[in-house]
Order: structure tokens, then sequence, then C-alpha cells
């Protein structure tokens, strides 16, 4: 039995919308390393927690006409539901709307604001007179005040990239009532982040905190310098009232990771053990947070120093995994891959999809691609052509000629001791969360497995007088190899592997380096452990997916389709137009800015000149990806000094933002000094 004590945590769902495929990726992800442990013989505890405050939960309950705490109850069961049939075994799985949640929050904050790490201040905030809140920034939109782009949130501009304060937007609105912001003053609670400077830098650039990518990423923000957090939301707000603050609420992220010690504390109040052992400041156990990349800057940077400044221990490691796309792109309803766990469930195994995300997981923070295609394949040739079919080639001979009972004889003792010696590499891959090199190693022997019986050629044993014995100890040794083969798929076929375990009559409950050779045992009568993918399940599931005009209606499509771009702007005169200079232009170099998180500094040839150009694409190319393309510029924009350089153009681009940017690209034959007219 192993010494080490872990505490693992996925990062909490929020508790405003059903789990879909995406979210799923984290929590197979986890349940596999999990699983792995406790199957090593490691004590190791997974607890996670329903994401339950903020103001979205509010508005989505006052919409649907019940109280947040019956909206939250009523998610929460279905996320758990969802979960449980996806095989993510969590040892608890709570709220952060609880007693728990409530008193540590409060007793972090406290110790925060005693040594000196809490301050207030008045700040000006938009004001919704209708609703009669204060709107957080993302619930302000208007146009932006630097490039005109419309229906932009209130702290920046997701088509030029520049920030802002809400106060600077044109045409401002309350997302939540239409109605025009108005400038109020009210008192907030900051968390001086600034102090824990050193403590951070130290704890970001630790081997083994943070993968690589995210350390150097910690290291920008850091440059950048530390600024004070807004820890505080005034009322109404669901959620935890400040202890010291009347009618003053602790914002949703504050309280959101101290939901992993709340539900910690939660299982350890049910099953006797002891929560200062796993969080106290001098604990030796594990503990790990799996989370996404888009969440880095909360749990890197601020979890850490709230534990360190409320005398809790910090991580041992952050594991940030990439975001899931569907067949190249991000997922889209209107394509029908958005796809909720629910609807995968209501027509696929959910161990398909356990396998292929185990397939394509590295440690890194690489996006991974369900492709449908190779989905298919992938799990038709790998679980079942491979796997499933060594176990369904040999039980039927055992069954019908040696009455479900092996031989007595391990016919290839150096073939069964290759599989066993392997679980050295495997166990190091399962560690290291290099999932998909692990399920490369293990397919590779389940081909060694397979090789063996094509060439004993079972078939034509049994077709041979006297060669009974001899087809008994091939069919044995078959199913000894798919029994080593199931041991090392456990952590992430653990249904499969589970009712193979029961054909075998024989519980692999450890890891596999002292597995002996099942000889002379009785097995029982053999079930088809998993069907192929057939191509329908697929269509049924995008289908299922799709926002059609026969599901939402005349109405509805009429809406969505209105809401889908921004509407046309008003009318301007061909004078008007013949003002902008458009100018086809080559981009002669791009560089990355590592200060700034939206911008690439383009240098732009546009025929007579270059010039510099910062463009907010970064989220959608890389500067390789730039270099040597033609694209459109504004050349007569006004020059405009930003905090890298002047800006001396614009790059003409299309889509929502973030990954959603399309650089315009003129047809072929256009050269850059040509005008666009």
């Amino acid at each position: 039995m192993s010494n080490r004590k872990i505490l693992v945590t996925s990062a909490l769902p929020y508790a405003n919308g059903p789990i879909h495929i995406g979210h799923l990726v984290e929590y197979i992800q986890t349940d596999i390393w999990v699983r792995f442990q406790k199957q090593r013989g490691n004590l190791c505890y997974y607890v996670c927690a329903d994401d339950t405050h903020g103001t979205p939960i509010m508005l989505r309950a006052d919409m649907e006409g019940i109280s947040p705490e019956q909206l939250i109850a009523q998610v929460g069961k279905e996320h758990l539901a969802d979960f449980t049939e996806f095989g993510v075994a969590f040892d608890n799985y709570h709220s952060t709307h609880s007693e728990e949640n409530k008193i540590f929050s409060s007793l972090i904050y406290e110790r925060l604001r005693d040594a000196g790490h809490i301050n207030s201040r008045t700040i000006t905030q938009g004001y919704d007179p209708v609703k009669k809140m204060f709107l957080s920034d993302r619930f302000i939109k208007g146009d932006c005040p630097k490039c005109g782009a419309v229906d932009q949130y209130g702290d920046g501009c997701e088509v030029c990239g520049s920030t802002y304060s809400p106060t600077d937007l044109k045409n401002a609105v309350s997302a939540i009532s239409g109605a025009k912001p108005i400038p109020k003053e009210s008192v907030h609670y900051f968390f001086n982040l600034e102090n824990f400077n050193d403590m951070l830098q130290a704890w970001t650039t630790t081997p083994g905190h943070l993968q690589p990518e995210v350390s150097n990423k910690m290291a920008e923000w850091l440059r950048g310098g530390l600024q004070q957090w807004d820890i505080s939301r005034d009322a109404p707000y669901f959620g935890f009232e400040i202890p010291d603050a009347p009618g003053k609420y602790f914002y949703v992220w504050l309280d959101a990771p101290i939901g992993y010690m709340a539900s910690f504390k939660n299982l350890c109040d049910k099953e006797g053990l002891d929560f200062n052992e796993f969080w106290r400041k001098d604990s030796d156990a594990e503990l790990y947070h799996f989370i996404g990349k888009d969440i880095i800057y909360f749990h890197a940077l601020f979890w850490p120093a709230m534990l360190s400044g409320s005398h809790f221990r910090t991580p041992s490691a952050i594991f940030a995994h990439g975001f899931l796309t569907v067949n190249g792109e991000k997922m889209s309803k209107s394509r029908g891959t958005f796809i909720k766990a629910r609807t995968y469930l209501d027509h696929l195994n959910p161990e398909y999809l356990r396998y292929y995300f185990a397939a394509k997981l590295s440690a890194g923070v690489d996006d991974i691609d369900l492709n449908f295609d190779d989905f298919s394949q992938r799990v038709n040739s790998d679980v079942v052509g491979k796997v499933v079919n060594i176990a369904s080639r040999c039980s039927g001979f055992i069954a019908k000629r040696f009455d479900n009972r092996l031989s007595a004889n391990c016919s290839e003792p150096a073939l069964f001791a290759e599989f066993i010696n392997a679980n050295g590499t495997i166990a190091d891959l399962y560690e290291a969360r290099e999932f998909a090199k692990a399920m490369r190693e293990i397919m590779g022997l389940a081909d060694k497995a397979n090789a063996y019986i094509d060439d004993k050629k079972p078939w034509l044993l049994a077709k041979e007088d006297g060669k009974d014995q001899e087809l008994l100890d091939v069919c044995t040794m078959g199913l000894n190899l798919f029994n080593v083969l199931a041991v090392y798929l456990k952590p992430v076929l653990p249904a499969l592997v589970s009712e193979a375990e029961q054909f075998l009559n024989s519980p692999n409950k450890g890891w596999i380096n002292e597995l002996k050779p099942l000889l002379s045992h009785n097995i029982n009568e053999f079930k088809p452990l998993m069907t192929r993918i057939e191509p329908d399940k697929i269509a049924a599931i995008i289908d299922a997916s799709k926002e059609s005009l026969e599901k939402t209606g005349d109405k509805l499509k009429t809406e969505a389709k209105a809401k889908q771009f921004e509407p046309v702007a008003p009318t301007v005169s061909i004078e008007d137009f013949a003002k902008l200079d458009l100018r086809i232009a080559k981009i002669v170099k791009a560089e990355s800015l590592p200060e700034a998180e939206k911008l690439l500094k383009l240098t732009v040839d546009i025929g007579d000149e270059t010039r510099t150009v910062f463009a907010g694409i970064k989220s959608a190319y890389t500067p390789e990806q730039l270099e040597g393309r033609l694209t459109v510029v504004l050349a007569n924009l006004a020059p405009r000094k930003m905090k890298f350089g002047v800006s001396e153009g614009m790059v003409l681009a299309a889509g929502p933002g973030g990954k959603d940017i399309f650089v315009l690209n003129p047809d072929e034959g256009a050269v850059a000094g040509m005008r666009v007219k």
C-alpha cells in the first residue's frame, strides 16, 4: 500500500446551464487520473461541487420564476446525473451554496483582512435604474469608443483589442434591461494581490507547480504588475454577505475555489477524515487542481495568494487543459456540434467518448478535436476491433469445447511477461497525464495479442484431431493477454472492464505488476462487451443538437436570426465611402507582444511605403500564420498612440472575436498598394 495522500479537484461547473461535451474533457481527464491513483493503491480523494453564486444565477432564476436555491438544487441534480453516467466517480459532489463554504469564505476573508491584505474604497459604477442594481463590466454593452464596433462589452473591444472603462462606451446600455446605465458611487472591498508578488514569483516558477507554457504566461502577467482585485458586489446579489460589510457580497470568484475546501470538509465530516491533514500549511498531502486554460489567472495567482495569506497550504500543482473543438471548429448550435452531455447519452455509450478523449489528451494545454469520422474509426478499431475482439475470438472455443475452464498451462510465458513488464512505462504515462501515449502503448500490446492469435489460428486447430490441448492453451493465452489489457484500460473504461472481470471471474482491484496468469480457472459465459459505433447514432446526436425551424418555431427562428449578427449601420453616401482609403497590404512582419494580451504588431507594405499597425487578432492568429499574406487595411485612419507604439492604420477582419476572427484576404492577382473601391 502506497503512503501517498492525494486530494484532486476539477473546476466547479457553473449552475446556470447543462453539462456539454466540452466540459467533459476536464472531468473525464481528472477521473482517469484519479482512478489510476486508486488502482495503484494510493489514498486519493476526488471532490467537486456546483458553482452556484453570482448575477447570472440570480437573473436566470428570476426569469424562470423560481428562487436561486430552487434553480441550483435542480441543476445540481442534473449535473451529477450526467457525470455519473459518464463514469466520473467523485468521492463527494457538493455546492458552493453551503454552510461549509460560507464558514471558510468568512474565515479566509477575516484572516486576509486582519493581516492587512484587504482595503475598501469608493468607486463609481454603472447602475441599472430599471433593475435597481449595479452592473459589472460584462453587463454593460455599447459601441467601442476607439473603433466604433457595436455590441462590445464594457471592459474591452473584441474587434480592435482596445481596453477601456465602461464609462467610455458610446451608446451604452444595460445588457439586462436595455436601460441607459447611470453612474453611481459604492464602497467596494479589494484584495491587495500586489502584497503577494514575491510569493507568486516563487510559486509560479517552482518546477512542477505549473506546466511550462502556463508558467510563462504567469511571468507575463507578473511583469505587467498585479492589480488590486475587487472581491465585493452590491446587493441584490446571490452569494454570501461579507461578515463586516452589510449589503456587500463576496464576488463569486472569491468563494468558488474555496468550494474545493468546502466539498472536502463535507466529505471529512461524513467519513471521519482529518481535514487539516490535507489543508494545513505544513501538510505532506498532495493537492491537484484540474482546470481549463481560460481560468488560469484565478487559479495560479489569486488562489495561491488567498491560501498563503490565510495560512493554508498552496496546491502541489495546477493542471490546465485546452478546449474542445468538434470537426475542427468551435462547437456550434447551428451545425449540431454544441452537444449536451444528456443528448450524447441518449444515443451512444459514454465509454466511447472516455476512450477517445484519453486517446487525444496529453500533459499540455493544447486544444483537442472531436472529429466524428476519426472518433468512430478509433473506437471501432481500437476498443472493439483490437481489445474486445481478443475475448470474443477465444471465449467461444473455451465455452463449447472446454466447459468454460482454462488450461493449466501458460504456453507463452515470455509473451505474458512482456505484457506485464510494460506496466512501468504505462504507469509513468498515466501519472504524467500523457494518456494518448499510454493508449498507444496499450494498443501496441493489443496488436501483439491479435498477431499471436492470428499466428496460432485457433479456428483451424478446432477442426484438427488431436489438437484440443493446443487449442485450449492458445485460447487460454489469448484470454490472459486480454486480462492484462483490461487492467491497463481500467482507468479509462471502468464499465467495460467491470464486465470483463465478471466474464473472466477475476476482479482485478489493483495495478498489474503482481498479476499472475489465470490457469485451471473457470470463467463465465461471454457476452458482447462493446458494439461498434454506427454512423446513424452520430447523425442522430447532431440532429438532436441542431436548432432548427421545426424545433424552435417561426417566431424563435426569426428572433435567433435577427440576433445572429449586429444590425446594418445607418446608410452612408458614396461620398462618405470615398473618404475611406482602403488598400491592399502585404504583411511583411508580424510580432507577438508578450505584454499585450490581444494585440499583434504588424509591419505592412501598402505599395510605396510600410506602416506599423497594431491589430487585436492575437487570439486567432500566430505571427507565422500572417507573415507574407495579403490583406486589406484602412490606410487613412488617423494614427493612434498606443502603449506599445503608434498604430498607422487598421487591418480589416470579420467575426465576433476570440478565436473567431477572420482577416480579410484579397483574391489572387491583387498586389500591395492597390486601392479597394
